[in-house]
């Protein structure tokens, strides 16, 4: 068991949970993920660590609640545990001084970019972070962000607080601003938004990394479940990433195949068909 040992709710259904799991915790890297299980009946989520403390071997993590699931387990709080916490997953961030750097969150991918940003600061870049949400009430994380960055933009849709309008309007800002030398861009949050980033920069030929969130089953690459297609190659996010050249990605597959499991015929049918050994059953 993996207890909690600290719960902060950061806005309506986005709930902040620091974990103790110390084997995790002393090898996590920023860029990794989880894959988490509440309890015997919930389903297994994977989950981009927010942060992580070697020291006190804990495991910052956030969920918004979506489904089922993630609903169960935004109703945990301190000293209630978790059945399953699997990880470090997939392959860390590749940390070095590249120069002036922009990470592009969006809701709650203001989380994983965190640690992203704290690192790449530590390793001498000039770090500018653009953190996007709907509203100014569902803005997460802009406090922490502004510790580890050298400058922290807003956009809102509303226009409630920051830059009105997408993350690629302040993204748009901020190139001209540094009359576009910006030498390496993150961006993490919803597959439509790190599409609208990644069309907005190919032109402009500046590397933009991209964090997939497409389903996953096992973590191990066995079940096949989180393909993906880049460059024309298909790809295992939970193995493979989930870090990818976004310029590389075919997001429009990748958007399709997110939407496949919500119907529960064919949830049905993809376990019928599984050749088992994949844990899905």
């Amino acid at each position: 068991m993996y207890p909690i040992v600290k719960r902060r709710d950061l806005t309506s259904g986005i709930v902040l949970l620091e974990v103790q799991a110390p084997e995790v915790a002393a090898k996590a890297q920023p860029g990794q993920f989880v894959i988490v299980r509440s309890d015997d009946k919930g389903e297994r989520i994977p989950l981009t660590i927010a942060d992580f403390n070697r020291e006190t071997g804990t495991i910052t993590i956030v969920i918004q609640d979506v489904g089922y699931s993630s609903k169960m387990i935004n109703t945990l709080g301190e000293g209630d545990a978790f059945l399953d916490f699997v990880g470090p997953l997939g392959l860390a961030t590749d940390i070095e001084k590249y120069g002036r750097v922009v990470c592009v969150a969006g809701g709650v991918g203001a989380a994983p970019i965190y640690p992203i940003a704290r690192a790449l600061q530590q390793a001498g870049n000039e770090v500018i972070t653009i953190i996007g949400s709907r509203c100014k009430d569902l803005l997460i994380l802009d406090e922490e962000m502004a510790e580890v960055c050298d400058q922290v933009v807003i956009a809102t849709n509303d226009g409630s607080v920051g830059v009105k309008g997408f993350v690629t309007d302040a993204l748009d800002g901020i190139i001209k601003q540094y009359d576009g030398k910006i030498d390496h861009i993150w961006a993490i949050g919803p597959m439509i938004m790190m599409k609208a980033v990644v069309e907005f920069t190919r032109p402009l030929g500046i590397k933009t990394v991209v964090s997939l969130n497409p389903i996953m089953v096992d973590g191990t690459g066995m079940c096949g479940a989180c393909r993906v297609s880049v460059g024309g190659e298909t790809k295992f996010a939970c193995v493979d990433g989930p870090e990818f050249d976004g310029h590389l990605v075919d997001f429009d597959l990748a958007m399709r195949r997110l939407t496949y499991f919500k119907d529960e015929e064919k949830r049905a049918s993809a376990r019928d068909n599984c050749g088992g050994g994949c844990g899905c059953h």
